[in-house]
């Protein structure tokens, strides 16, 4: 009697869920609804219309700065000590490094010793030639005498003028140990430590001025007929946008054999300093503008590696439903994708709520 019981109980449940599937089924169809009874899908749209987009490539450009300054020494010698650091702002005349001066010292010690012996030997001629024209007034002295006097004078008055043109030679050289900075700006990089022999050829650091910068950008020769002064250069940050704008400035009129490219060159107006001398940046030049179809990134499925996207057609006055198609794209612009083919001007591209969708499908437009 129990189980009996039970078994009235359950099939009851079972009629009851059945009357709810029901119910529920009932209420879908309304408003929304297709023809045949399936749900269309609202998804957002859009209508595929041409838009003026350029015609552009992109290559890597290094940007240097037309204010930058590179040190060298002017003597050879140790380096005794480092007085900044890179990215160290600095003044003109700030000591930036001290060779060792102490050989040139020295030197400069000797050549000021022979200097004054010269001119103790410049005063000795002069008391002789006093002698020797009092006698030659007095008829003592012949005046071959006197002229040997007067001669001898004036070669000790030039060799002291050539000690003191060298002393003087000297105590500039001196100068030289003590590296100064010739303008102002920033430190660079500073590849040299104390201890470190320096020759007149090692670079020892650069003061770089704040500003405009030049981008360099080797182009490849298939562009030389499509490259010219004043074409658009634009210099892209990470996300892709153009962060600085600027025109070619420069064309080279020699290719370079290796590379087989061609080098230009584009002033770089660096507002806010956001790039840096020696920055390897993205720049895309600018060739020309044209009329091409653009589709949100949104839109585009991959199956396979092969690009599609959805598109809502709506044949004889139906209902519109979801059609697949393989699209060719071409380059990205901002975050849309240029279509080459598979897409027509006028057609609503559904541009979200693709992973809910298959060929065929109802939809409807999303507001």
């Amino acid at each position: 009697m129990a189980r009996s019981t039970l078994r009235h109980y359950k099939v009851l449940a079972f009629a009851g869920s059945i009357g709810l599937l029901a119910m529920a089924v009932g209420c879908s169809k309304g408003e929304g609804s297709d023809p045949k009874g399936g749900m269309a899908i609202p998804v957002p749209m859009t209508v595929a219309q041409p838009t003026t987009v350029n015609t552009s490539s992109e290559y890597v450009a290094t940007l240097k700065s037309r204010n930058t300054t590179s040190i060298n020494p002017l003597v050879e010698g140790q380096i005794t000590q480092i007085y900044v650091k890179s990215g160290e702002r600095v003044q003109t005349g700030t000591l930036l490094m001290q060779i060792d001066p102490l050989k040139q010292m020295a030197t400069t010690g000797s050549q000021e010793a022979s200097r004054k012996a010269q001119e103790a030997n410049l005063v000795y001629a002069q008391k002789q030639l006093d002698r020797t024209r009092k006698l030659y007034d007095a008829g003592v002295v012949s005046k071959q005498n006197l002229d040997e006097a007067v001669s001898a004078y004036d070669a000790a008055a030039a060799q002291l003028k050539s000690m003191e043109a060298q002393v003087q030679e000297q105590k500039e050289q001196l100068r030289y140990y003590r590296v100064m900075a010739p303008t102002s700006g920033i430190v660079g990089d500073i590849p040299v430590h104390v201890g470190d022999r320096v020759t007149m050829t090692t670079m020892l650091t650069t003061v770089d001025q704040p500003g405009a910068l030049e981008a360099y950008v080797d182009i490849p020769v298939e562009h030389a007929h499509d490259v010219g002064l004043g074409r658009l250069v634009e210099i892209l940050g990470n996300d892709g946008n153009a962060v600085a704008q600027s025109h070619v400035t420069f064309v080279s009129p020699q290719v370079n054999d290796a590379m087989q490219t061609i080098l230009i060159k584009s002033l770089v107006d660096n507002k806010g300093d956001l790039l840096r001398n020696q920055q390897l940046v993205r720049a895309r030049v600018i060739w020309g503008t044209r009329q091409a179809l653009l589709i949100p990134i949104l839109a585009i499925s991959r199956i396979n590696g092969q690009p599609f996207a959805f598109v809502a057609v709506s044949e004889q006055n139906k209902p519109l439903v979801a059609h697949q198609r393989q699209v060719q794209l071409g380059e990205m612009i901002g975050n849309d994708y240029v279509v080459l083919d598979g897409i027509k001007p006028g057609e609503r591209v559904i541009t979200g709520g693709t992973q809910m969708l298959g060929d065929g499908v109802p939809v409807s437009p999303k507001s």
